[in-house]
Formats: C-alpha cells, sequence, structure tokens
C-alpha cells in the first residue's frame, strides 16, 4: 500500500483527497494534518467521515517525510515553497496542490504570486497535466498540480494549438467556477445572500491562473502565447465551464477539427469528446475526474468555439492529484478514480 500524508486536509480540495485516497484500492492515509483543527476528529470538522477515526494532526513534515511514501499539499500559494527541500524529497514524494511549482519561470512566478523560496529545486518539478506530461511525470520526486481552470482551459485549447490550427494572438477564454473554487476560507463575497441569483466577473486581466495556462499552452505551441483569460464566479457549489474563442488559421471543417482532438485525445480515458452539435455541461462531470470536450466552427467570423466542462475539486485539483501519485507509482491512472459522474446532484 502507498502510505500518503495530506497536509491541508480540512480544506475543500484537501477534504476531497482524503474522501478519494479512503476508497483507493492501493493507498491509504498515514497521517493528514490541519493548522485550524489540529487534535480534532476529522468528523468534527466533516461529519461524512463519522465512521473513519481520522485525527487532524499538527504538521511535522520532516516526520512525515520518514513515514510517507508521498506527501499531498493542499495549501494555500506561497506556503509550499517554504516546506519542499532537497531533504524531503530524499524520502518521499511530493505532489503539491498549490501554484508554487506550476511555473518553470521563477520571474513570471514572484510576479503573480510571491517570493518562492526553492528556487534550487524548482527546475525539477514535473507539471503535472497528465493526458500531456505523463512521461515527465514518471519518475520524478514533485509535482506542481495544475490548477481548476487552467486544466480544463489547457486541455480544451492543446489540440489546436499543437496542430497550428489557430491564430495564437485571438485566443480568448471566458471561465465560470463554482463557488467551492476559491477555497474554505471565510469571505463576503461568499456569502450566500452576495453569491446567490447572481453571476460575476473577478480579477478581470489579471488572475494567476493567466501565467499558467500562456506558460503550457506556449511550450506545445512552440510560441509565444498571450491570451486573454476572464473568470466568472456563479451560484453552485463546484465546476467548471471554460468558453475558449480563437481565430481559425485555415478553412477548417468540423471533421478537420475532430481528426485534430482524436489524434492526441482518442487514447485518453479522462476525455470525453461531445458529439457534434452537443456540448459539455457541469452536471456531467460533477464528482468525476473527466473532461468534456466540445466544439464548433462559427464559420461566419472564421474562429472555432470549444467548450470544456470538469469538476474543479476532481480533476481540477484532488482527483488530478491521484491521477498523479498513480503515474509516480507506476499504477494504472484509473485506479481509485473511475467514477461515473453523479447525477442529479
Amino acid at each position: 500500500m502507498i502510505k500518503a500524508g495530506i497536509i491541508g486536509a480540512t480544506g475543500y480540495a484537501g477534504q476531497e483527497l482524503v474522501r478519494l485516497i479512503t476508497q483507493h484500492p492501493n493507498a491509504e492515509i498515514v497521517t493528514l494534518t490541519s493548522h485550524s483543527y489540529a487534535g480534532k476528529d476529522y468528523d468534527e470538522v466533516y461529519s461524512n467521515y463519522s465512521h473513519k477515526n481520522y485525527i487532524c494532526e499538527e504538521e511535522d513534515i520532516e516526520k512525515m517525510a520518514d513515514i510517507c511514501d508521498v506527501i499531498f499539499l493542499a495549501l494555500p500559494h506561497g506556503v509550499a515553497s517554504k516546506k519542499i527541500n532537497n531533504n524531503i524529497l530524499n524520502k518521499t514524494k511530493v505532489i503539491d496542490l498549490g501554484a508554487d511549482f506550476r511555473l518553470q519561470d521563477i520571474d513570471v512566478y514572484e510576479k503573480w504570486y510571491t517570493t518562492h523560496y526553492s528556487k534550487d529545486i524548482l527546475s525539477e518539478a514535473v507539471y503535472g497535466l497528465c493526458e500531456i506530461n505523463r512521461d515527465k511525470i514518471k519518475g520524478r520526486r514533485i509535482v506542481g498540480n495544475p490548477g481548476c481552470y487552467t486544466t480544463c482551459s489547457i486541455l480544451s485549447l492543446y489540440p489546436l494549438v499543437k496542430e497550428k490550427m489557430i491564430d495564437l494572438s485571438s485566443i480568448i477564454i471566458d471561465a465560470k467556477s463554482g463557488a467551492t473554487g476559491a477555497g474554505r476560507g471565510l469571505s463576503l463575497s461568499n456569502h450566500y445572500c452576495e453569491l446567490n441569483e447572481s453571476v460575476k466577473a473577478y480579477k478581470i486581466a489579471n488572475h494567476r491562473h493567466t501565467p499558467e495556462i500562456e506558460e503550457q499552452l506556449s511550450y506545445a505551441a512552440g510560441d509565444q502565447v498571450v491570451l486573454s483569460f476572464t473568470p466568472h464566479l456563479i451560484p453552485m457549489d463546484r465546476g467548471i465551464l471554460a468558453t475558449c474563442y480563437a481565430k481559425l488559421n485555415g478553412k477548417y471543417t468540423y471533421s478537420d477539427i475532430r481528426k485534430a482532438y482524436e489524434k492526441y485525445y482518442k487514447d485518453e480515458y479522462f476525455i470525453r469528446l461531445t458529439k457534434e452539435g452537443t456540448f459539455p455541461e457541469t452536471k456531467w462531470v460533477k464528482g468525476s475526474n473527466f473532461v468534456d470536450i466540445g466544439f464548433t466552427v462559427d464559420e461566419r467570423t472564421g474562429r472555432v468555439i470549444v467548450i470544456g466542462a470538469i469538476d474543479n475539486l476532481f480533476k481540477g485539483a484532488a482527483g488530478q492529484a491521484v491521477q498523479n501519485m498513480n503515474i509516480l507509482f507506476g499504477l494504472d491512472e484509473k485506479t481509485g478514480l473511475d467514477y461515473i459522474p453523479v447525477f442529479p446532484a
């Protein structure tokens, strides 16, 4: 059994990790930590675990590294780089659900986030978008687990960028997220009366997932990608819907574009291409590790419109982290993740 430790187990993504590892046939939780609830029974925070005897422990990452095969960090951005060093990585593997090990350009990271404290190991980290970087993930000691908006956006556009079918300067991403994407911390903007019966854009032209999307699509294109990304908060618990627009570089038909997606995704279990004329909805991926992608060609404007949907806590966070764990330890990627989406929910 893979012995797993979870730091930050009482956030939404951390709780989803606890749930997935608890049900994983080849892994077990040997320790979970929470700064806010240290010493409390886990079911005092999440009553759906009343049949389990989990205790929220004080974090001691050095001791965790001695007993864990893998440590998951479900922490705010800027914290993991203070904790992870070569001594830790010599003893255990690390999967960071924050942003600290996603961006390879340290200047870009520090411009959009904060000071990075583990510059010496940053180059060793691999961006854990499994369907694209699978071979790079194998054998690594540290994985930067992608963000939810970025997972949905990158996978939605990757084949078009890779095949040079779209104008790289024309990409616009309009994305919507459920409230859990903002985390479990108290915030006025997430109060019921503020969120309900409303949709709003936020962090316009300066959302921190923008450089992450640009960096990965630039690698795919072999050229610099600069795009417009606008996130929106909508009154539902979980889910991401990304609507992506781009100018086509030629007179491509639906069939042409379909072939490009099938070239890269036909063997990817967790990516489902919708039928022509059918477009993804968040309710069809809820509670699953699936990414649904659909598209259409707007012949009038010469644009392609691509729509992607994921569960932000699953494929956008904890599910992808477990998928990365499976790759790191040589397991079938579907292990512990092969759930049919929950409906209705």
